[in-house]
């Protein structure tokens, strides 16, 4: 398909997989505003593709200024290259700047390299967007990601949090990350992918090599296992985290103290 084919599906066969759920998270979570600037962050995945298109087409009904940017964390040099002709095919103007991400996570935190890698991008995209003028940054995360977060953090962190769909930046003032795919499935993002026979370039983290044995493909393998039998148990996660009652919660903190449910017999 040629670039402005892959566009008009977004228009006609995914217009209710994909374009409505986009529209309607950046409605609700009121994402974009006149006269934003955001930089839409593109690892070179299907997701992050997707949302570049998206924040393209919302031109059309908001007033505001994307900035598509790609930050090379140490990509093999056939990474980079199909990240920069996805690009170009689907007619995204990318700025990309380097950095060495991904060889100091491997050599710091040679085990565990995830967590240190996600917040050293982080912080080199709040930079890089804070130098072109964005008050926003812009990620490709979808309602499964989200799901996940909620039973990795439960399970492997011993906490309840939730990956927010728009959030103010702690370090950086006056930016915001926001998250417009926060309401899109991961399987209709990957049929459109398919559907389009687009090849998308992967992270080249060497811990992806072995994604089989990650944290998070455990925890989507438990949820694809659960939703077999209760198809509504990803709603159910992310209720469980918007619907909490801190009156029944072991050891809740809250403004006058620690108060445990000791306190309450």
């Amino acid at each position: 398909m040629t670039g402005q084919e892959i566009r008009r599906t977004l228009q006609s066969e995914f217009v209710r997989t994909l374009r409505k759920p986009f529209v309607n998270a950046v409605k609700q979570y009121r994402l974009v505003q006149p006269g934003d600037k955001i930089a839409v962050c593109i690892s070179g995945g299907k997701d992050s593709m997707l949302l570049a298109l998206l924040m393209q087409d919302l031109q059309r009904t908001v007033d505001f200024s994307p900035c598509f940017l790609a930050m090379d964390p140490g990509y093999t040099p056939e990474g980079r290259v199909r990240l920069e002709a996805n690009a170009a095919h689907l007619g995204l103007p990318l700025e990309v700047f380097e950095t060495n991400v991904l060889r100091v996570a491997g050599n710091h935190a040679a085990e565990h390299p995830c967590f240190l890698c996600a917040k050293m991008r982080r912080g080199y995209l709040y930079t890089e967007a804070q130098k072109r003028g964005c008050n926003k940054i812009a990620l490709g995360h979808h309602y499964d990601d989200a799901v996940e977060t909620v039973l990795m953090g439960l399970i492997y962190g011993g906490q309840v949090q939730a990956m927010l769909p728009r959030l103010a930046a702690k370090n950086y003032a006056g930016m915001e990350l926001i998250r417009p795919l926060y309401l899109t499935r991961e399987r209709n993002v990957q049929a459109w992918a398919d559907f389009c026979g687009l090849d998308f370039a992967s992270c080249d983290c060497p811990a992806k090599k072995l994604e089989s044995d990650t944290k998070r493909a455990a925890v989507k393998a438990l949820i694809a296992s659960l939703a077999a039998e209760n198809p509504q148990i990803e709603a159910n996660i992310l209720n469980a985290v918007k619907n909490v009652d801190t009156a029944k919660l072991l050891g809740w903190r809250d403004e006058n103290g620690y108060h445990s449910f000791l306190d309450r017999l």
